[in-house]
């Protein structure tokens, strides 16, 4: 289902938002001035995310991506998603005189509760330990990433990958606890993972 919201005139020129309320990515993606052309975040939750071109002399004109967002000149993507839906959006990008546009599409999931569970590991030493943390909730169809904010916490010989996984063969005994960011679409919440080895 797709509709036409209109916006707020920018600079003197009318802009449009192109809604398509089921929030996934468009099929014809396509590579171009930009490294990432499509971004994805949460309705009220502020934005973290930069617009790269692909060559840093490309001046990015300042535009607004959807209900909430822009994306400044430094290439941030400023503002708080206030509409779930998918927004493509053309950006001015010059390089000197010469400029062209490209479509950069904002994602925007609706702000749904989720918890992690999963986060103790038992393992034993010098035996491979292969777990999962997992998430309960949050958007349908949103992948969570996983990032470790210490590691030093980390025990040697164990790894906690970007997608959840905590793996590896554990070296030597010991409680350790591995503090972890987990986001999905841009909704992001601290924990801590537990790896147990006797």
């Amino acid at each position: 289902m797709c509709a036409s919201i209109p916006a707020l005139p920018s600079v003197g020129e009318q802009a449009a938002f192109f809604v398509r309320s089921d929030a996934a990515p468009l099929p014809h993606d396509e590579p171009g001035h930009v490294v990432e052309h499509t971004f994805y975040a949460t309705e009220g939750i502020p934005l973290d995310e930069r617009l790269l071109p692909t060559d840093e002399r490309r001046r990015i004109h300042p535009a607004r991506l959807a209900p909430g967002v822009t994306v400044a000149a430094d290439g941030r993507l400023v503002g708080i998603p206030r509409t779930a839906g998918t927004y493509p959006a053309p950006v001015r990008l010059c390089l000197g005189d010469a400029c062209e546009e490209q479509t950069i599409t904002l994602v925007v999931y609706r702000n749904v509760p989720w918890e992690p569970r999963n986060l103790t590991f038992p393992g034993r030493v010098g035996v491979l330990l292969d777990g999962e943390i997992a998430v309960n909730g949050g958007p349908a169809g949103v992948l969570p990433t996983f990032t470790v904010t210490d590691h030093d916490a980390v025990p040697e010989g164990i790894a906690v990958g970007p997608d959840g996984r905590v793996g590896g063969t554990p070296v030597r005994p010991g409680v350790s606890e591995i503090p972890v960011r987990i986001c999905l679409a841009g909704n992001c919440a601290g924990a801590v993972v537990k790896v147990i080895v006797i």
